[in-house]
């Protein structure tokens, strides 16, 4: 990489939930800039790809998923990063994108990598280049999309109660929702969740049904954050109440 020439670049901020807590996936680099340090996973566009093949290829060669479904997860371009001085290689455009999906198996490393790991994203260590920047973006994105949109339910499985549902909201959101308020809420939006005629027994009460996400893509009215709650009426309320749940 030379005189005024650019490399592009994907990396993937790639979100799911893990024991009610929101996690990344990081790489540990195997090659030098930044050998041994933890990264977001990514490459190099190849001659024969456009962005959205490369994010692709790259997330599957990480963790093995899917993302032609939304049901199976979610992948959209995040933001564009090409500080002069981001990669001591030279200049390099790199394109985040954002990958929303179920819980995973652990991964296995690909590419340049030589391990690879989910991290609760409140204990990520310091990350190579500016990818700390790229994740708090992508984060942020997360966190925003779950108001207006039915994306949560891409962090759960193809058949989810809706308690599953709303650990997705208090892990991403790091905040209590009220069960009872939430239930109304998501199962009052039309298209958001499709009722199956499973029940999930073994518990004590009234057995939990089992939903599956709906054809709805987003919240009318959103559902707000508690930061964002002042000016909608229609939002969750941010402390739990007591009493039981029957989603």
């Amino acid at each position: 990489m030379r005189g005024n020439l650019f490399a592009v670049a994907v990396n993937l901020v790639v979100l799911t939930v893990r024991s009610d807590r929101l996690h990344v996936l990081l790489i540990e680099r195997g090659e030098a800039p930044f050998l041994g340090e933890w990264a977001l996973p990514g490459g190099f566009v190849r001659p024969e790809e456009d962005l959205a093949h490369t994010a692709g290829r790259r997330l599957g060669e990480e963790t093995g998923a899917d993302t032609g479904s939304a049901v199976c997860g979610h992948l959209e371009q995040l933001a564009s990063y090409a500080a002069p001085d981001r990669d001591p290689r030279g200049r390099v455009l790199s394109v985040g994108y954002l990958a929303l999906l179920p819980d995973m198996p652990e991964p296995t490393p690909g590419g340049g990598a030589v391990a690879s790991a989910w991290r609760p994203v409140d204990e990520v260590p310091p990350l190579a280049f500016d990818h700390r920047q790229i994740l708090a973006d992508g984060v942020e994105r997360a966190k925003s999309k779950l108001e207006y949109t039915t994306l949560a339910a891409s962090f759960c499985p193809d058949e989810f109660t809706v308690t599953d549902l709303r650990r997705v909201y208090e892990a991403v959101w790091e905040t209590r929702l009220d069960p009872r308020n939430f239930q109304r809420k998501v199962t009052s939006t039309d298209g958001f969740l499709v009722p199956t005629t499973t029940l999930v027994t073994g518990g004590r009460g009234r057995p939990p049904r089992l939903f599956r996400r709906g054809p709805a893509t987003a919240l009318h009215p959103p559902m707000l954050r508690e930061s964002h709650r002042a000016t909608n009426r229609n939002s969750v309320p941010h402390e739990a109440e007591p009493g039981p749940s029957s989603g």
